[in-house]
């Protein structure tokens, strides 16, 4: 029985990219891609969904002014993404560059079912510091500009860990974790681009080994 999987993006959609080359080379275990939604329209990840045929959606979340008015519109448009996804049945979501937090009402509706891709080192313990291979402890960068984050701590190594979601923001689980040296004349872009290689590998092999448990 295939193992379906979910992913929530909302940019340019790599990750995606190497899930369903994995899946086409059969080197993604039992795992099947049953769906993709986007918040963003522009995201090139929906575009690589529908070439390959993959059912996919875009679902904005609605802008307000008014400030007393944005928790019931969250509100509202996390529970509309929750029963999309749950129309799919996904027995795993992905969060692959997902750039929105997902409260604990809608992780509940799916637990232990939602996993992150972080583009820096994340603890087992879900504390402060995280201590590399070295022996050396870094901090541990969490929030949406940990790549900019890494560069301007001077740090000499970063990462990326692929975590189960819990209600705390950049943390649970670990499922995978791969150290990433920070070279000399690194910009934001250079070491993004080599996290996300890693980042690549990692979430094929995570998905494949979690579709054969």
């Amino acid at each position: 029985m295939a193992y379906s999987v979910a992913v929530l993006l909302s940019g340019s959609g790599s990750n995606l990219q190497a899930l369903i080359d994995a899946e086409a080379a059969g080197k993604l275990g039992k795992a099947r891609i049953c769906f993709v939604v986007s918040d963003q329209a522009e995201a090139y990840g929906l575009q690589r969904a529908l070439v390959h045929q993959i059912a996919s959606a875009y679902l904005p979340l609605p802008r307000t002014r008014n400030s007393t008015e944005r928790p019931a519109i969250r509100a509202a448009w996390e529970q509309r993404l929750a029963t999309m996804i749950a129309a799919f049945s996904p027995d795993l979501i992905v969060l692959a560059g997902f750039m929105r937090i997902l409260s604990p009402r809608f992780l509940d509706q799916f637990p232990e079912r939602v996993i992150n891709q972080h583009p820096a080192l994340l603890p087992d313990d879900g504390g402060s510091h995280y201590t590399t291979s070295s022996g050396i402890q870094i901090p541990a960068l969490r929030g949406a500009h940990v790549v900019p984050d890494a560069l301007a701590h001077g740090l000499p190594l970063t990462g990326c860990t692929i975590h189960r979601v819990t209600p705390r923001v950049d943390d649970g689980p670990i499922l995978a974790r791969t150290e990433v040296p920070i070279l000399p004349h690194d910009s934001i872009e250079t070491l993004h681009e080599r996290i996300k290689l890693e980042e690549r590998r990692m979430i094929v092999e995570v998905v494949a080994r979690l579709s054969l448990l």
